[in-house]
Order: structure tokens, then sequence, then C-alpha cells
């Protein structure tokens, strides 16, 4: 009779026998633990099955999902609804497995170092929760600190917020963990788990049982991580999680780690205290040959995301589980023509490290906009106005935007520059359009702010220009000038608050409703445009990463948020009362 295999095992037999379909670093993550069983002996490790099955058992009979329709509502309540219980799909019950069944020949765990890397939906943030929360109760450790690390306290909230789901959910929880603020304690043991970040040196001093640090690869540095890891040292049994999706950004600690693990993974670096589990599609064996670890577009032998198929699962194993099908055949439908929309599609839902951030402006659907109408059309249509500033060699761009009835909307488009950015610049295109009169040059190397002040003023008289959304950086004392003779002066967030705005621009693009009268700037400025994404997928123009200059399509997207909030909020003042005059 055949010997039943652990689920760890029977996980990582399957997957290199080809039963489960996985990436080329999955199937490696299980062919070492495969070996590993073979050698531990020599290696000094000692596999522990029943260990492993132990936190397997735990979040299926002690941890409990929240109901979807209840949880927001049951967090606070007297008597808290009970949730379902929380059963580990295979890949895992591999990765919990191995990091709770692994010990060296000492007696400690072996792993001490974690990283998974996996597609969005697959249930890393709540399974690394359920991890803390089973290092917390359930580990036999007095005075265990546990942590959700973060850059930033609301950061780190997000994971604790899954812990208190989840303790909230589960009968068995609420009568062991007591909570306060920001924090949930087992006075018996006196252990706790928090959410910390580096604001305010939060991450000093502390004592690490476990950590969980998510979505690694939005960490502009490696301090949380060297923290946490530095904490650990007077911890025989400590853990540090790291989980992420893939990012773009190849000098950030999340890639290091992504090359650490892949190295240990592939045996160019020996670390029997680090733990890898890494997703994603796969280079056919020609292009992996070539140095390409990630797959390419342009060859038909490598995993194609526009192609449905099991490869899929290489990214998200848990595809069909807790993300369906259909929602991934609808992400790559909806990427399709828009360039903006793959970057992020390839990064968080296929596991393809990008190089840099995409363009996000379809040129095809730019220059297919519809002509604008005659200026007869805009007589009584509302409009608004986009001003960016620029100081020395930069560009200030002033946009109006006219709504029309049927939902386009009308852009004409100012533009001035210092005269040192020509001599500075002159592989550029910017004395072409001073010649063609789209370009004001101004003499010097600064900013002449009168100039554009008197323009400004001029056009929202001329054109009954409702609102101006300004970035206050630089045109605070503009704004004053042209508040106090009339003009409405909106200061206008910047970053991810324009996420609304850069969306309905990009709709637009796509529908031909954008009228810019193919103006030459704009267009070039629409070439260089490039957003940064977020946690929450909210985008921001990207200026610091543009080829050139972008701040044109940034005074597009400021006139376009006081449209949209101005639709929002009903009527504006001017239709009561008009606008005044001077």
């Amino acid at each position: 009779m055949k010997k039943r295999l652990d689920p760890v095992t029977q996980y990582a037999t399957d997957v290199v026998e080809g039963r489960i379909v996985a990436g080329r670093l999955v199937v490696l993550a299980c062919r070492r633990h495969l070996d590993d069983l073979t050698h531990q002996v020599e290696k000094g490790l000692v596999w522990k099955p029943e260990e492993a099955q132990r936190v397997i058992d735990f979040f299926a009979e002690v941890l409990c999902l929240p109901e979807e329709t209840a949880a927001e509502e049951t967090v606070d309540a007297e008597t808290p609804v009970d949730g379902s219980p929380f059963i580990l799909s295979p890949h895992q019950q591999f990765i919990d497995g191995s990091l709770m069944g692994w010990y060296t020949t000492a007696g400690y765990r072996r792993f001490r170092d974690a990283y998974d890397e996996e597609a969005k939906g697959s249930g890393k943030t709540p399974n690394g929760a359920g991890l803390m929360i089973c290092l917390l109760v359930a580990d036999g450790e007095r005075g265990a600190q546990v942590y959700f690390a973060a850059v930033t306290k609301d950061q780190a909230k997000l994971s604790f917020a899954d812990a208190e789901k989840m303790i909230h959910a589960s009968p068995a929880l609420r009568n062991v963990i007591r909570q306060t603020v920001n924090n949930f304690a087992v006075l018996e043991t006196g252990s706790f788990l928090r959410a910390i970040s580096s604001e305010k040196r939060g991450l000093d001093g502390k004592r690490v049982h476990g950590a969980h640090i998510d979505e690694e690869h939005e960490h502009p540095t490696n301090v949380v991580v060297s923290k946490m890891r530095r904490g650990t040292k007077g911890r025989r049994n400590a853990l540090v999680l790291r989980t992420t999706n893939s990012g773009f950004d190849r000098t950030s600690i999340c890639w290091h780690d992504h090359e650490y693990s892949r190295q240990v993974l592939e045996g160019a670096i020996v670390d029997e205290s680090w733990f890898a589990y890494i997703c994603g599609l796969d280079p056919c064996a020609k292009c992996l040959a070539a140095g390409k670890e990630f797959p390419q577009d342009d060859c038909p032998d490598c995993d194609d995301w526009r192609t449905e198929g099991p490869h899929w699962l290489k990214a998200c194993p848990n595809l069909g589980r807790s993300v369906s099908w259909q929602y991934y055949r609808e992400l790559v439908r909806q990427a399709t023509g828009r360039p903006d929309a793959v970057s992020d599609l390839l990064r968080f839902n296929f596991c393809v490290w990008t190089q840099a951030v995409s363009r996000a402006i379809s040129l095809p659907h730019w220059n297919a906009c519809q002509a604008p109408p005659d200026d007869a059309a805009l007589v009584w249509m509302p409009c608004f106005g986009g001003l960016d500033l620029g100081q020395s060699d930069d560009f200030s761009a002033w946009v109006r935007g006219w709504e029309l009835e049927d939902g386009r909307l009308v852009v004409k488009c100012r533009f001035w520059l210092p005269e040192s950015a020509l001599l500075k610049y002159p592989d550029r295109p910017y004395a072409e359009w001073k010649r063609a009169g789209i370009l004001t040059v101004m003499d010097g190397s600064t900013t002449d702010y009168g100039l554009i002040e008197t323009t400004v003023e001029a056009d929202c008289r001329a054109d009954g220009v409702r609102e101006v959304a300004y970035d206050k950086r630089f045109a605070e004392q503009m704004a004053q000038n042209l508040r106090g003779r009339g003009i409405q002066m909106i200061d206008t967030g910047q970053g991810f608050q324009l996420n609304e705005a850069i969306r309905h621009k990009l709709d637009l693009i796509t529908e031909g409703k954008l009228c810019h009268g193919n103006n030459l700037i704009l267009t070039y400025m629409a070439a260089n445009y490039v957003l940064l994404t977020g946690r929450l997928g909210e985008k921001r123009p990207a200026k610091e990463r543009a080829a050139d200059k972008i701040d044109g399509q940034v005074a597009l997207d400021m006139l376009i948020d006081r449209i949209i909030r101005t639709d929002a909020s009903g009527p504006s003042v001017y239709e009561a009362r008009g606008v005044l005059s001077f």
C-alpha cells in the first residue's frame, strides 16, 4: 500500500510531476523541498510533518474568514457573527507547512525569512495575517511580539484589519485574545500583535517573534525589512514574512529580495534559512537561455498573458478559488488597446516585473480623437481651466476645457518656456514650436509669472471660465492675485488625488471624445505621459519618470478633476449668479 504523503510533500510532488500547473520558480521551490527530504541528515535539517499539519489545522479549526456581507457591520458588534473555516488552498498549505514544518537539528525552526510573490487576489495578505495570529496564540512562546510592519501606519493597518476580522469571526480566538486600540494581546503569555510603521521611529527597539511585511514592492528603502530582521536576533523561532506583487523598480529592496530568492531556488546561493515562493508566467527555454527572466510579448513560445489557458495559474495559483477566471478575462479584455493598463496588469496579475512605468496614452487613439467644433458651439458651455506653473527651464501650461452636452471635451492650450531651455535642450522641438507660434518663449532663465497671470485673467473673462484648478506649490501668489480680481481659483491636490480625473481622461481618449485639435505640444506631452500606480490601483502622473515634459497633460488632469467634482456636487455658483465683472 502506497504511503500517504503529508500535504506539503504531496503538493511538491504534484507540481514537480506536472499534475499541478506552476511556474518555473515554484517548480524549483518544490524540488528544493523534495531534495531536502532526501538529504536532510547531511544538511542538518529535520522535516516534521506533524508541525506542518498543525498550522494547516490551525487555519481550518481555529481561524475563521468573516462573512463578506456582515464583516464590516459585525467587527464592533456586541454579538459577533461567526465566520467560515479558513481552509488553506494547496499552495498555501505548501507555504505555511514549509515555514512551520522544517527544523534544524539544533531544534529551532529552519526558516527565519520568507519571500512570497504572487498575483493580486491569491490570498497573500489574509494568509500572512493568519500566520501572524498563529505565532501569537499557538506557537508556545511567552512574550511573543508579533507585528504588521510597513512604511506608513495606514499601510500596516490594512493587514491588521484582516487579522481583526478573522479574530472577531472566530469563537475560539475571541475567548483568548483581548483587543485594545491597535493591539491584540494574550494576557496568559504576555504576547501581543500590533501594526507599526517607520513613522516617528516606530520600528525601533522591537523584539520580533513574527513580522508580516505586506506589499514589499511599495517600500522605497530597506528600512522596514532591516529593522524587523534585526529585531529577531534574540528569538529562536522568529519569522519575517514578506508578501508582495511584482514591481518595476529594480533598485528597490523588493527586487533585491526577488533576485536573492531566485538565486536561492536556482542553487546559485545556499541559504537554508531563506524560504522563497515566486509565481509568474515563464519565458520559453530560448528566451530564458538568452537571459530573459520574464516572457516576451513578441515571442510565440513564451507564456502569453493575452491568451487564456492553464498557464495563468502560474501567476495566480488561487485562480478559480479566491479570484475568478471571469475576472481575469475581463482584465485582459480591458487592457487591450489601453497601454496604461498593460503594465499594471502584468505586474499585479501575471507577476511580470516591468522595466519601467509604461506610456499611458495610446497615440493611435489620441490621433483619432474628433476634431473640435467651431467656437460658436462653445458659447454657454461650461468651461474650466487647469494651470501648471514651472520654474527655470520648465514649461508652464494653461489649459481650458469645455464640456459639451454629448460628453465631448474640447481643450485649448497655451504654453510658456524660459529661453534658457531652448539652449539647454537644442535637440528638442522647442524652437520649432516657437516658430509655429504655439509656444511663448520668455527672456532669460526664469518664468515671467506676471505675463502668465495677465493672460490667464484675460482668457477667464473672455471664455467665462468657472473655476481654475492650480497646484499651490508654485502658483499660490498668482492664485491670490486672481482671486482678488474675481477669478475662482481652486487649490487642487496632486498625485493620487487626480486618480479619477486620469481615468476619465483616458476613457475620453479611448472613445475619441477628447477634442484637442492636434496641438503639437500637448500631443508631444501625451507621448511622454506616464503613470505610477498605488496599492489600491489608483494612478498619478509620474513627472519624475517621464522621458520629457508632461506639464500640459497634468494641467488637463487638473481641469478634468474640477469638472468631475462640480458634476458630483451640483451646479456651479455661476449658474445662479453669473460671472462677476470688474
